[in-house]
């Protein structure tokens, strides 16, 4: 089991959800965070004043998935947040030992 963590732009997720969801992938977790990188944030006007923001929004999604699904699952992320422009996001890939549904005590790859 693998688990893809993925930063990306804020109005792509239903992209991206729909995406995994058409290669069979169900479970999501979505956490909005704020980065900073190559974008090195913009200035805003605020009352006459401009400031620099540095920590733009972005939206982490998390999924664990098997194996053999892993290719699909990146492909599918990367095909859903893509624009072309600088700031699309990062995939992160990371081995999971083991996972356990609470409900039914099921665990690795049933649990998912």
């Amino acid at each position: 089991m693998k688990l893809v963590t993925a930063i990306i732009k804020p109005f792509k997720l239903d992209d991206v959800r729909e995406a995994l969801s058409d290669v069979g992938i169900q479970g999501l977790t979505v956490t909005e965070v704020k980065g900073f990188g190559r974008q090195k944030g913009h200035t805003e006007l605020y009352r006459g004043s401009e400031y620099v923001v540095d920590f733009l929004p972005k939206v982490k999604i998390e999924t664990v998935v098997k194996d053999d699904f892993i290719d699909m699952a990146i492909e599918a992320i990367s095909k859903g947040a893509r624009t072309g422009k600088i700031g699309d996001g990062k995939i992160f890939v990371s081995e999971i030992l083991d996972s356990v549904r609470i409900r039914t005590g099921e665990s690795g790859d049933e649990a998912i």
